[in-house]
């Protein structure tokens, strides 16, 4: 079995080699750790380190509420946010670990969350 290092690993660079367009990826954690992830080369931040803290808290928690829902509604896919300057997406991995992933606003969003989606069913638990 590949330690979750070394997978999230695999993922991040999978991410990262598919689309010159994403800027960031990370794999957190339930408690909202960051297991795995880094910036593209090049790429400088628009948030300070406390906004992207504030961000990932507030993307975490709003997977935690969707599940609430699951029952009903099914379990979720993917979200996606756009603003003038990034797009952000995430993707549940497992119970414990969610995807999130900022690209450039111009990358085609059904086109990248479909294949993403296809992408990361061989990384969940």
């Amino acid at each position: 079995m590949i330690s979750n290092g070394k997978k999230f690993y695999n993922l991040y660079n999978t991410i990262m080699n598919f689309d010159d367009k994403v800027r960031f990826v990370t794999i957190v954690d339930k408690a909202g750790e960051i297991a795995f992830g880094g910036q593209r080369e090049g790429v400088s931040n628009y948030l300070s380190e406390e906004e992207q803290q504030k961000s990932l808290k507030q993307i975490r928690d709003a997977w935690f509420v969707r599940d609430q829902f699951a029952n009903n509604i099914g379990e979720g896919k993917y979200a996606m946010a756009e603003y003038e300057k990034v797009k952000r997406f995430s993707f549940p991995l497992s119970s414990n670990y969610f995807l999130y992933i900022t690209t450039e606003p111009e990358i085609n969003t059904n086109e990248f969350a479909e294949n993403l989606s296809s992408m990361i069913e061989s990384y969940k638990d």
